[in-house]
């Protein structure tokens, strides 16, 4: 078997490097692809480190297994598709080869030149390096158009983020290729030009000087400098922590004075950094559960120092043009643990982010005032986008980019979905409108539930459900096709947004393609949920899922009629397809019914188990009261009704167990 994705069909991917990161990225692709029996080889030069990779997987899996993550079927088959090998020969056949050695350019270049000898012009070439520009670590091969940087993050199998780094020789459409195909293995892509240490490190790097610097000045030990940036930045770990986790003091080290010839000459490595790495010393930081205290002048000065530092650092890297503001901002929240940068300033304040910038460049004469800053100070904040638009062959995709929420919806992202169809409205070089989520997992995870549970009273609950519908109307209203292409599952409003779209069309198979599951926390659908679906599958199918809030499969979907098709190629390219068919007239979807439509008879007797009766009350008003109604005024009493669901216990009650307990924990409805 083999992992057909696009134009790849790969059966072999091999992992050079068995040292401190090669075999995190072994295992994240065995457990994406060994479903696809995909052999995974980790080479090496040494033996010993071989054992010790192989040793660190096991364990890894093992815990995975403990704790519940893979079933123990799964577990063996991706330790049976990992293979350890002293031997370059078995590289030959790899369709891919990473490159995870250390950060020397000659030892990249050797790995190289032998790993071009064993395979062909179709296989592709990557680096994880952390540092070097392509054009440095594949300079003397001779075909260097399948080549590029892929620089993974600790941990690799975990922390999802990969920046791609193509050279200056690499083929556009490989680096396109590039960044769909992590996508489809559950990693965050984003597209960074050539440059000495490319988007990310220079941030983390710089952070960890301004530490090490905070450190020689004498403003605190390292525990303090730790603990205040944490606060300061919203920091999973502190830079000291960060460096003894991830064996960084030596990498570190060298690229911050490679970043300062290089990249901006503020960059050099602090002399406290250079004799750790001589004495091999990590630094002393807080032992777990260990609470730090600090004076509160003293840690309110290193906030501003260590905010100082982000804002700079962050918008110099943006004035270098290499990355995308809403990629930087994303990527940097993700693989850091950190707070967005972008999204941080315009939360604390633009001038307060400007002052605080400014502060810093003056105390570091080498770090000028970042333009991109001053340019936003005048915008009056950084514009931000959740959602990704591009424009192919007449159509434009428009991909909801949330990762950390699993897309979910708030009534910024529904703005910005507005705003771009607006955009495109009047736009003749766009016929067709393809609209889907970013990744494997969801295309809407639903409505964000920070903002349900930040309204206070029947009153806002209308107000939001309302301004929810607006934009779904809106996409409903478009002049032009607008096609969800269902890359995972729609729950709640992402539900609700896939079906304000004129047709819909899933990938082949999904276990789970919808489900409004708002009854299981204690409340309605207010975005349309209980207006359109009746109007697609029918009253009766409709208010049976509509009040249990179970699953749909696929398969169901698609005999239900609530689907057009299951894609048995590529999701979006088959989207468009159907969505110039339409604009063609060759495709004529059913249109929902605005009228009110005949309903003979009362609602079914159902079982709801633990589900609130309350609630059930009003979403069975909601579905037959609105389905004698036009659609506007069934979506008026809808959202009165998702408002009355404030003024019940019950609301309270799913809300607040889901805050603690999760999703799957069932709430103890009172039913009032």
């Amino acid at each position: 078997m083999a992992y057909p994705f696009k134009t790849l069909s790969i059966s072999k991917i091999a992992v050079v490097g068995a040292g401190q990161i090669g075999p995190d990225i072994a295992l994240h692709f065995a457990k994406s692809l060994s479903p696809y029996d995909v052999e995974v080889i980790v080479v090496d030069i040494s033996q010993d480190a071989l054992v010790l990779a192989e040793t660190k997987i096991g364990k890894k899996i093992q815990k995975s297994v403990e704790t519940g993550s893979f079933k123990p079927e799964q577990a063996e088959r991706i330790k049976k598709s990992l293979i350890f090998s002293l031997d370059y020969e078995r590289i030959r056949g790899a369709g891919m080869v990473v490159e995870a050695a250390t950060e020397d350019a000659r030892i990249k270049d050797n790995i190289f030149r032998q790993v071009e000898a064993l395979t062909d012009d179709h296989c592709i070439l990557l680096s994880n390096s952390s540092h070097l520009q392509p054009e440095v670590i594949f300079g003397n091969l001779q075909n260097q158009s399948r080549c590029l940087v892929a620089h993974y993050f600790f941990p690799a199998e975990i922390n999802p983020v990969v920046e791609i780094v193509p050279g200056e020789k690499t083929d556009t459409a490989m680096a396109d290729l590039l960044l769909a195909f992590y996508e489809s293995i559950g990693k965050i892509p984003i597209r960074v030009k050539s440059a000495y240490g490319y988007a990310i490190d220079p941030i983390f790097e710089g952070l960890c000087q301004t530490a090490i610097l905070c450190l020689e000045k004498g403003w605190g030990n390292e525990k303090e400098i730790d603990a205040a940036a944490v606060k300061a930045l919203g920091l999973g770990v502190g830079p000291f922590t960060a460096l003894n986790l991830t064996g960084g003091n030596p990498i570190t080290a060298h690229g911050l004075d490679e970043m300062g010839r290089l990249v901006l000459p503020w960059f050099k490595t602090p002399v406290l950094l250079v004799e750790k790495n001589q004495r091999k010393e990590p630094w002393e930081t807080a032992k777990r559960g260990e609470l730090v205290s600090l004076d509160p002048e003293q840690e309110a000065k290193l906030i501003k120092i260590f905010q100082g530092a982000f804002f700079a650092l962050s918008a110099f890297i943006l004035d270098t043009g290499i990355v995308q503001i809403d990629d930087l901002n994303m990527a940097c929240e993700t693989s850091l643990v950190i707070k967005a940068p972008f999204s941080f300033m315009n939360e604390l304040g633009i001038e307060l982010a400007q002052d605080l910038t400014a502060t810093f460049c003056a105390a570091h004469p080498g770090f000028p005032f970042p333009g991109s800053l001053q340019k936003a100070k005048e915008a009056g904040g950084w514009k931000l986008r959740d959602i990704v638009c591009r424009t192919k062959e007449q159509v434009l995709f428009i991909t909801i980019r949330r990762p950390k929420v699993m897309n979910a919806l708030n009534l910024a992202v529904l703005g910005q979905l507005q705003e771009a169809l607006e955009e495109a409205k009047e736009d003749a070089s766009v016929r067709a409108v393809v609209l889907t989520g970013f990744g494997v997992k969801a295309f809407v995870s639903g409505a964000d539930l920070n903002m349900i549970t930040s309204l206070k009273t029947p009153e806002e609950g209308v107000q939001n459900s309302r301004s929810f519908q607006s934009v779904l109307n809106y996409v409903a209203d478009y002049p032009k096709p607008v096609v969800c292409a269902l890359n995972g599952f729609a729950f709640g409003g992402g539900n609700e947004l896939a079906m304000a779209c004129t047709a819909r069309i899933t990938k082949k198979g999904l276990p789970i393609v919808f489900c409004q599951p708002e009854v299981n926390l204690g409340f309605i659908p207010g975005a349309g949920g209980t207006q359109r679906l009746p109007r697609i599958i029918g009253v009766e199918k409709a208010a049976e899922i509509l009040r249990t809030g179970r699953p749909v499969t696929s398969k169901e979907a698609l005999e239900l009629g609530f689907i057009h098709q299951e894609a048995g190629g590529d999701l979006l390219s088959e989207a468009a397809r159907l969505a110039l068919d339409i604009a063609d007239g060759k495709f004529k979807p059913k249109q929902i019914s605005r009228e009110p439509l005949p309903q003979n008879g009362s609602p079914i007797e159902l079982e709801i188990g633990h589900l609130s009766k309350k609630i059930d009350e009003i979403i069975v008003r909601s579905i037959y009261d609105g389905y004698r109604m036009t659609l506007h005024d069934g979506l008026a009493l809808e959202s009165k009704l998702f408002g009355n669901c404030m003024q019940t216990e019950d609301m309270k009650l799913g809300l607040e167990n889901f805050k603690i307990n999760g999703p799957k924990a069932q709430a103890h409805f009172v039913h009032r």
